[in-house]
């Protein structure tokens, strides 16, 4: 959620942080109402990129790094900040920037985090943010969906690609406008972070690109973009 010339930060990964003990509090449904599986859940995710660029080619060779110095760069912050991390997982990025008109591709890596609170994360975002150069990062606290702080959705649709992603957001200007961005793991699970009132916009753009909304997983939080 990244890059140094946006003015406008991009809306999905970049960085996901919860509070100290969220993990045996997060409330997790699908969208067909059915409770989500949340045990062993991290109380942290951190969506972040090492990337500046503007990528428009999906075959760019740039898309094909597997970032392992930046996982150990992060981790290595992470660590030296007092928080612990668990596993890391590659991901397919496609964020819109309004500012530059433009949509880009862009690899990531999501990272879980434990043993933290807000203000220690809140402050590796700044860290992170300033070591690769990017314009601001993205936080995300995992709340029960009855928290009065719980104003935003964490999003997983399995069966998705990074290019109808991408092209489902050059279709639709109304939804870039909204959501900017997304992600997609390397198993097809497209991953979206959006404040809780775009919901709806959320659901009608998975189901224009072809997703189920019936499985997608939705957990509710709050987010902070740190910049």
């Amino acid at each position: 959620m990244m890059r140094q010339r946006f003015t406008t930060v991009l809306l999905a990964w970049l960085l996901a942080v919860f509070t100290l003990g969220a993990a045996n509090t997060t409330s997790a449904m699908s969208a067909a109402g059915v409770p989500a599986r949340a045990s062993g859940s991290p109380q942290a995710e951190i969506f972040a990129t090492d990337n500046t660029a503007i990528i428009t080619d999906p075959a760019d060779p740039r898309l094909r790094t597997h970032l392992h110095r930046f996982d150990r760069q992060v981790r290595r912050i992470v660590h030296d900040n007092g928080a612990r991390t668990r596993r890391s997982a590659l991901l397919d990025g496609v964020f819109w920037s309004s500012d530059l008109q433009q949509v880009t591709y862009e690899r990531s890596r999501r990272f879980d985090v434990d043993r933290t609170d807000m203000i220690e994360l809140r402050h590796i975002a700044g860290l992170v943010r300033k070591e690769f150069h990017q314009e601001s990062v993205l936080t995300f606290e995992y709340l029960p969906r009855t928290s009065p702080r719980a104003d935003a959705v964490r999003i997983e649709v399995p069966g998705l690609d990074v290019r109808r992603l991408h092209d489902g957001l050059v279709a639709d200007p109304a939804a870039r406008d909204e959501l900017f961005g997304g992600s997609v793991t390397m198993r097809g699970q497209l991953i979206l972070v959006a404040e809780l009132a775009d919901l709806d916009v959320a659901r009608a753009f998975v189901t224009r690109i072809g997703g189920d909304w019936n499985g997608a997983a939705i957990r509710y939080g709050d987010r902070e973009f740190v910049g």
